[in-house]
């Protein structure tokens, strides 16, 4: 049986692949609203009630969560001596704190990033993975609509890809906003707007697309820019961009999450 923790929109469609292709996933309502009740009921997931239930019944859990959650999810299945399967927009210094926790106590671990939107068709979303064990994580997923890919053969090596990935589409997607609202203030967001039409007509459109973006999942940003920030610093390099677009989207007027 497979754990998921926990079935956001994204874990849900993970989940969801998983079942389709037979697999028991269980999942945990204690403390959740409902918009996720319904979420894992669509997605054919069993309610195991608890997250201790879960890794007691689990050989293999999957963690798909907000990134600033991940630390306290994993510790929260401390103890658990299968696969875990860490699939956050964390850092590589982070995941490697996360393997601590499960290996610390007997279990296994694998790196894991998600890149796309929830898997609901086959071409759109992959999941990146690295670890000794991440071939039987990616034949888990074999002929399901979520990719699974090997991503290099260091532990941290899918976390390393996220971060990459993610400090270009939504940091510049952070920049893109700083810039327009610095346009609007200084009085000058109607020129600018003329001028991209004329030099770059597609900022305007990729705005629009990131304001909306930012408003429904900001939220979720401000600990993957930290994230971001994080592994630029250990690598050598300023952090200093992808912390203020984790300011950006800390202020950034959001929709309120849900559980």
């Amino acid at each position: 049986m497979i754990g998921l923790l926990h079935p956001g929109e994204m874990g849900a469609a993970v989940g969801r692949c998983l079942a389709n292709r037979g697999h028991t996933v269980l999942w945990a309502s204690e403390g959740r609203g409902a918009a996720t009740v319904a979420r894992a009921g669509a997605a054919e997931l069993k309610d195991a009630g608890t997250v201790a239930s879960v890794a007691r019944d689990a050989d293999m859990i999957l963690s798909v969560c907000p990134p600033h959650a991940a630390t306290d999810v994993a510790w929260a299945v401390h103890g658990f001596r299968g696969l875990y399967v860490d699939a956050n927009a964390i850092s590589p210094g982070t995941a490697r704190e996360v393997a601590r926790m499960i290996t610390d106590s007997g279990g296994r671990y694998v790196d894991g990033g998600i890149i796309g939107p929830p898997p609901v068709k086959p071409g759109t979303t992959r999941l990146y993975l690295s670890g000794t064990d991440a071939g039987l994580v990616r034949a888990v997923f074999a002929g399901t609509d979520l990719d699974a890919r090997i991503a290099g053969t260091t532990l941290t090596a899918a976390s390393a890809v996220k971060m990459a990935y993610g400090a270009w589409t939504k940091g510049t997607g952070a920049l893109i906003l700083a810039i327009r609202e610095f346009a609007r203030e200084a009085g000058v967001e109607d020129t600018l707007l003329a001028e991209w039409a004329l030099s770059q007509p597609s900022l305007e459109q990729r705005s629009h697309g990131s304001a909306q973006a930012a408003t429904a999942k900001g939220w979720r940003w401000v600990a993957e820019m930290e994230e971001i920030a994080a592994s630029m610093s250990a690598a050598g390099l300023p952090d200093g961009f992808h912390l203020a677009a984790a300011e950006i989207f800390r202020s950034y007027p959001r929709s309120q999450p849900e559980r």
